[in-house]
C-alpha cells in the first residue's frame, strides 16, 4: 500500500512538470494578491492563520473560528489601466466544527480600441475575469487544520468567452506553544470546462507550495519563508543576453546570478515578516521579498527594487485599514488598499 501511495504521487506530480511558470496558462489572476497585506508580504501568505478571511483564498486551511462573520473588500490599482480586486466573508458553522468562506476576485483589464487588419479603429472593447470562490477549513486534530476551496472561474476577452472550475487543498500544522506553523498547498486544480477556441484547451496554473511561520518570542515579529512552485525544479529563463554578475542574489541590476543552481534555487523563496505592534497588534509593518519577481521583472545594467514589497496595517475601531505596495518594475509599483471589520462586533 504504500508502495502504491508513494506510485500515486510520483505519478500526479510528474503530469505537471512540463507546465510553464507563466505565460503558458489561463486565468493566472487568481494568483495575483488578494490583499493589501499579503501584497505588502511578497505576493503570498500561505502560512499565517488569523482573523484574516483575505487568507482562505490562497489556503483554506487558514480558515477558522476566528473569521467568524468577517468581512473584507480590497482592490489593488495595477499597472497601467488594469484594477483588481477581491471581497470576501467567513461564517463558522459549530454543528459540523467547519468555516465555511465565500469570496469574489476580479480582474479588469481596461478599454482597448478595436481595429481591422489595416489599423483602422472600429469601435472599442473591454476584458475581465472573475473567480468565485466557496470553501471551508476545519482543525481536523490538535496541530493540523485542512481545508479545500473551489473556484468558479469566467473570463471574457472580446468576443472570447472562457469557464473553468479549478481547486485547492491545503494542510496545516500548528504549534502554538512555540507560535510555529507549516504549510502544505495543492493550488488551482483542474481546468477549463469551455475554451476560447474550439479544439484549443490551455493548462490551469497549477502549484504546489510549502512554507513555514515562525513568531519570535522576545520581539513582536513573526517571519514567514514560503517555497513556491515545487512541482518544477527549473524556473530560469534561458535568456542569452544575461550578463554575468556575481553573487549569490545578483547585482540589483542585472538578472544573472553567477550561479545558475544557486539562482533557480532562491527563485523558489519568498521571504516576508510582519511587525505587530501594541496589545492587541493593532498596528502592523510589514516588508516582502520575491527573488523570482526580482529577477523577472530587473532591467539588465539597471539597479532595481523590483520584487520588493512593504506597508503597514492599523485597526481603528471596529475597523482594518491595510495599505501593500509591490514594486514590479523600473517603471514603478502598485498600490494595494483593503478594509475589513466583522459583523459580530456591530451586533450586542
Amino acid at each position: 500500500m504504500k508502495n502504491q501511495i508513494l506510485l500515486f504521487l510520483f505519478l500526479f506530480v510528474a503530469s505537471f512538470l512540463n507546465a510553464q511558470v507563466g505565460g503558458d496558462n489561463v486565468y493566472e489572476f487568481v494568483n495575483l494578491s488578494s490583499s493589501a497585506r499579503i501584497s505588502a508580504l511578497g505576493g503570498n501568505l500561505i502560512t499565517v492563520r488569523d482573523d484574516d478571511v483575505n487568507l482562505a483564498f490562497d489556503n483554506p486551511a487558514a480558515a477558522n473560528p476566528a473569521m467568524h462573520q468577517a468581512i473584507a473588500f480590497s482592490h489593488n490599482f495595477f499597472l497601467s489601466d488594469i484594477n483588481h480586486g477581491y471581497a470576501a466573508y467567513a461564517h463558522y458553522a459549530p454543528k459540523w466544527d467547519l468555516t465555511l468562506h465565500g469570496g469574489i476576485k476580479y480582474i479588469s483589464y481596461g478599454q482597448f480600441d478595436r481595429t481591422d487588419i489595416f489599423g483602422n479603429t472600429d469601435g472599442s472593447f473591454k476584458a475581465g475575469e472573475y473567480a468565485l470562490a466557496l470553501g471551508a477549513g476545519r482543525q481536523l486534530y490538535e496541530r493540523l487544520a485542512v481545508g479545500a476551496n473551489l473556484k468558479f472561474i469566467s473570463s471574457q476577452l472580446e468576443s472570447y468567452n472562457s469557464f473553468g472550475v479549478m481547486g485547492d487543498l491545503a494542510g496545516m500544522f500548528l504549534d502554538t506553544a512555540s507560535n510555529f506553523t507549516a504549510t502544505l498547498v495543492f493550488k488551482n486544480i483542474g481546468g477549463q470546462l469551455s475554451t476560447y477556441h474550439d479544439g484549443l484547451r490551455e493548462k490551469a496554473p497549477f502549484e504546489i507550495q510549502a512554507g513555514i511561520s515562525k513568531r519570535l518570542k522576545y520581539l513582536p515579529f513573526r517571519f514567514s519563508i514560503i517555497f513556491h512552485n515545487l512541482q518544477r525544479w527549473n524556473i530560469l529563463y534561458d535568456d542569452p543576453n544575461q550578463e554575468d554578475s556575481g553573487g549569490i542574489f545578483g547585482d540589483l541590476g542585472t538578472q544573472d546570478s553567477g550561479n545558475p543552481w544557486v539562482d533557480n534555487l532562491f527563485r523558489h523563496f519568498i521571504f516576508n515578516g510582519e511587525f505587530l505592534f501594541g496589545k492587541k497588534e493593532n498596528f502592523r509593518v510589514r516588508l516582502g521579498y520575491n527573488h523570482f519577481r526580482h529577477k523577472e521583472m530587473t532591467v539588465n545594467n539597471f539597479r532595481s527594487l523590483a520584487g520588493f514589497s512593504f506597508g503597514a496595517g492599523i485597526k481603528i475601531n471596529r475597523f482594518r485599514l491595510d495599505y501593500g505596495r509591490e514594486i514590479w518594475h523600473l517603471a514603478g509599483g502598485v498600490n494595494h488598499i483593503s478594509i475589513s471589520t466583522s459583523i459580530k462586533e456591530f451586533v450586542r
